[in-house]
């Protein structure tokens, strides 16, 4: 038997099973059609936004990556409670706009291509420079527009996020430019007819250590304070970045807000020319999805049980352990309907033909059979638009949002 990670303490039960905003997994997929179904609650990213404003100084922006989940719904219903969005393409940044004034956009990712810069020029949005070249780009897209971009510099610091699920800085990097290139980059766009909206420093992600978002965060302002004397003058805005983790795996725990609100309160400017803002995505959303499958075989093979639904990595490749894990870990699973029993040790399985659809590795759940519903929390952030949907061509998942 292998461990899970803990289901997180926002979800109930009943004698119907899981309860997910006060309804069973049987309502919720009859309204909804079928399964595989993602559901979100949004009162757990209400709760999570509610959390982080008051942990956090006054005055410091949120902004919502909407890279970890981009489901409309749940756009239309954060957007009112978050200060800007952060977007990765022009998809992305089309999804955004429906939402969003365009001033409280901004447009990141390396590979750009001329389109998408004029795209977000002619809207307003304001592109993350991730290198001069991509600058001079802009810059040459709006004089021949007649339009001033909106730029900022993503910087790619000199250091990284200790202890996070995958570090953004400290190395050789695709993402955002060197510290050196960054005051030349914004004399070249106020030579250029460019209107230099900050900076942007992203040094990890996926940390669940406190102290080392503190340390991070210090580190972070300091270079936007040495930058800032290199340029001449200071940021319009500095985005700090994220990196704030959820607990998917066992012995793991909730970050907490506390000590970091603190340590922020203390060395944040109070009275300064510069907006300071930190960028969340899965700390908003991740754990306030579930992923539903229903059990359509129960099998033994070999002394062991598989239970095979009707989902899979098609729909939640982070859970199966093929999204950039390197040890693979079972998420937290359950039982979601049925009458249960006497627990076994059970594989959880998909219906894709490879032996990597596993989401579920000799895990223990009450005694299941065919048509109950298996439940994979976590599911909020990297689910259905970071998996490979279209592999195999199975039906597409379900989405819910409850409100």
């Amino acid at each position: 038997m292998k461990p899970m990670g803990s289901i997180p303490a926002d979800y109930r039960w009943s004698g119907d099973g899981l309860l997910i905003g006060g309804e069973t997994v049987e309502d919720l997929i009859a309204r909804a059609g079928d399964t595989p179904l993602f559901v979100y609650d949004m009162a757990i990213v209400r709760d999570r936004i509610a959390r982080f404003r008051d942990a956090m100084p006054a005055g410091l922006a949120l902004h919502y990556a909407i890279k970890a989940n981009p489901h409309p719904d749940l756009l239309t219903a954060i957007a009112p409670l978050v200060d800007g969005l952060d977007v990765a393409s022009a998809g992305e940044m089309a999804k955004a706009l429906t939402v969003m004034p365009p001033d409280r956009i901004s447009f990141a990712g390396p590979g750009k291509r001329d389109d998408e810069l004029e795209a977000a020029i002619r809207a307003g949005v304001t592109l993350n420079l991730e290198s001069p070249a991509e600058g001079a780009r802009a810059l040459a897209i709006g004089r021949r527009l007649g339009v001033r971009p909106q730029l900022a510099a993503r910087v790619n610091p000199d250091f990284e996020l200790r202890g996070s699920g995958m570090r953004m800085g400290g190395r050789a990097s695709p993402f955002g430019m060197a510290t050196a290139e960054v005051a030349p980059l914004v004399a070249a766009i106020d030579a250029g007819g460019g209107d230099w909206r900050g900076l942007h420093i992203f040094a990890g992600s996926q940390a669940l250590d406190p102290q080392a978002i503190v340390e991070t965060q210090a580190e972070t302002l300091a270079l936007a304070q040495r930058l800032a004397q290199q340029i001449g003058r200071p940021a319009p805005l500095v985005n700090l970045g994220g990196g704030f983790g959820i607990p998917y795996f066992p012995r793991e725990r909730p970050v907490d807000l506390a000590p970091i609100g603190k340590a922020l309160q203390q060395i944040l400017p109070s009275h300064s020319q510069t907006s300071h803002a930190i960028e969340l995505g899965r700390w908003l959303v991740g754990e306030a999805g579930v992923y539903l499958m229903r059990i359509v075989d129960k099998k033994v093979s070999n002394g062991e049980t598989f239970l095979i639904t009707d989902g899979g990595l098609h729909h939640q490749l982070a859970a199966s352990g093929n999204f950039g894990t390197v040890v693979r870990r079972n998420y937290p699973l359950a039982l979601a309907s049925g009458k249960g029993g006497p627990d076994e040790v059970v594989n959880v399985v998909g219906c894709l033909c490879t032996p990597l659809d596993r989401l579920g590795d000799r895990v223990s759940l009450p005694h299941a059979e065919v048509n109950d519903v298996i439940a994979v929390f976590m599911a909020g952030a990297y689910g259905v638009t970071a998996s490979p949907s279209a592999f195999l061509g199975h039906v597409p998942a379900r989405e819910l949002l409850l409100v």
